[in-house]
Protein backbone atom coordinates (compact mmCIF):
# COMPACT_ATOMS: atom_id res chain seq x y z
CA UNK A 1 0.00 0.00 0.00
CA UNK A 2 1.69 3.49 -1.17
CA UNK A 3 1.43 6.31 1.17
CA UNK A 4 -1.42 8.06 -0.89
CA UNK A 5 -3.30 5.35 -0.24
CA UNK A 6 -2.79 4.97 3.27
CA UNK A 7 -4.11 8.27 3.13
CA UNK A 8 -7.73 7.90 1.49
CA UNK A 9 -7.80 4.31 2.87
CA UNK A 10 -7.04 5.03 6.67
CA UNK A 11 -6.45 2.02 9.09
CA UNK A 12 -7.95 1.98 12.83
CA UNK A 13 -5.65 3.11 15.19
CA UNK A 14 -5.16 0.33 18.23
CA UNK A 15 -3.29 -0.19 21.25
CA UNK A 16 -2.89 -3.77 20.81
CA UNK A 17 -2.56 -5.45 17.25
CA UNK A 18 -0.23 -5.16 14.54
CA UNK A 19 0.93 -2.36 12.88
CA UNK A 20 2.39 -1.90 9.46
CA UNK A 21 4.17 0.49 7.79
CA UNK A 22 7.37 2.61 8.17
CA UNK A 23 6.82 2.20 12.70
CA UNK A 24 6.25 -1.85 12.29
CA UNK A 25 6.68 -2.77 15.98
CA UNK A 26 6.33 -6.50 18.05
CA UNK A 27 2.22 -5.10 18.87
CA UNK A 28 0.85 -8.13 20.04
CA UNK A 29 2.43 -11.24 22.06
CA UNK A 30 -0.40 -13.92 23.12
CA UNK A 31 -3.77 -12.73 23.31
CA UNK A 32 -2.82 -11.09 26.96
CA UNK A 33 -2.18 -7.07 26.78
CA UNK A 34 1.40 -6.36 27.68
CA UNK A 35 2.96 -2.74 28.55
CA UNK A 36 4.60 -3.33 24.70
CA UNK A 37 1.10 -2.63 23.66
CA UNK A 38 2.60 1.49 24.64
CA UNK A 39 4.92 0.78 21.93
CA UNK A 40 1.84 0.57 19.18
CA UNK A 41 0.28 3.20 20.93
CA UNK A 42 2.97 5.90 20.25
CA UNK A 43 3.57 4.69 16.66
CA UNK A 44 0.16 5.40 15.84
CA UNK A 45 0.19 8.42 18.14
CA UNK A 46 2.96 9.41 15.99
CA UNK A 47 1.88 8.46 12.63
CA UNK A 48 -1.18 10.64 13.58
CA UNK A 49 0.74 13.65 14.36
CA UNK A 50 3.08 13.85 11.25
CA UNK A 51 -0.20 13.01 9.11
CA UNK A 52 -2.01 16.43 10.52
CA UNK A 53 1.61 18.52 10.60
CA UNK A 54 1.63 17.59 7.07
CA UNK A 55 -2.36 18.66 6.24
CA UNK A 56 -2.24 21.52 8.67
CA UNK A 57 1.41 23.00 5.98
CA UNK A 58 -0.65 21.86 3.14
CA UNK A 59 -3.99 23.88 4.16
CA UNK A 60 -2.31 26.91 5.67
CA UNK A 61 -0.22 27.16 2.58
CA UNK A 62 -3.12 26.76 0.19
CA UNK A 63 -4.75 29.55 2.38
CA UNK A 64 -2.04 31.81 2.48
CA UNK A 65 -1.88 31.51 -1.71
CA UNK A 66 -5.17 32.45 -1.74
CA UNK A 67 -5.57 34.88 0.54
CA UNK A 68 -2.43 36.62 -1.84
CA UNK A 69 -4.40 36.25 -5.10
CA UNK A 70 -7.38 38.12 -3.55
CA UNK A 71 -5.91 40.74 -1.93
CA UNK A 72 -6.03 43.22 -4.46
CA UNK A 73 -3.39 45.41 -3.39
CA UNK A 74 -4.72 46.25 -0.09
CA UNK A 75 -1.77 46.43 2.48
CA UNK A 76 -3.09 44.50 5.48
CA UNK A 77 -4.18 41.65 3.23
CA UNK A 78 -0.72 40.92 1.90
CA UNK A 79 0.58 40.89 4.82
CA UNK A 80 -2.29 38.54 6.35
CA UNK A 81 -1.30 36.29 3.10
CA UNK A 82 2.22 36.76 3.86
CA UNK A 83 2.48 36.00 7.36
CA UNK A 84 -0.07 32.96 6.86
CA UNK A 85 2.99 31.85 4.09
CA UNK A 86 5.73 32.07 6.40
CA UNK A 87 4.26 30.11 9.47
CA UNK A 88 3.18 27.29 7.40
CA UNK A 89 6.78 27.27 5.95
CA UNK A 90 8.39 27.60 9.46
CA UNK A 91 6.14 25.03 10.99
CA UNK A 92 7.01 22.47 7.81
CA UNK A 93 10.84 23.54 8.38
CA UNK A 94 10.22 22.54 12.36
CA UNK A 95 9.00 19.77 11.65
CA UNK A 96 11.55 18.70 9.33
CA UNK A 97 14.58 20.32 11.67
CA UNK A 98 13.45 17.87 14.16
CA UNK A 99 13.44 14.78 12.53
CA UNK A 100 17.20 15.58 11.24
CA UNK A 101 17.75 16.59 14.79
CA UNK A 102 16.53 13.02 15.64
CA UNK A 103 19.09 11.62 12.79
CA UNK A 104 21.99 13.71 14.06
CA UNK A 105 21.89 12.39 17.40
CA UNK A 106 21.42 8.83 16.46
CA UNK A 107 24.45 8.89 14.13
CA UNK A 108 26.21 10.97 16.45
CA UNK A 109 25.45 8.28 19.53
CA UNK A 110 24.82 4.96 17.61
CA UNK A 111 21.38 5.07 20.51
CA UNK A 112 18.44 4.38 18.07
CA UNK A 113 16.27 7.24 19.21
CA UNK A 114 13.67 6.97 16.46
CA UNK A 115 12.67 4.06 17.72
CA UNK A 116 10.10 3.91 20.53
CA UNK A 117 10.42 0.11 22.45
CA UNK A 118 10.09 -0.94 25.87
CA UNK A 119 12.62 -3.34 27.30
CA UNK A 120 11.44 -6.76 27.85
CA UNK A 121 9.07 -8.83 27.11
CA UNK A 122 9.39 -11.19 24.11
Amino acid sequence: MNKLSRFFFPRPVLAQGTTAGPWSQRCAIGDVATIQGFECLFANILQIIVTIAGLAFFFMFISGGFKYLLSSGDEKKLASASSTLTMAIIGLIGVIASWLILNFIQKFTGVNVTTFQIPGGQ
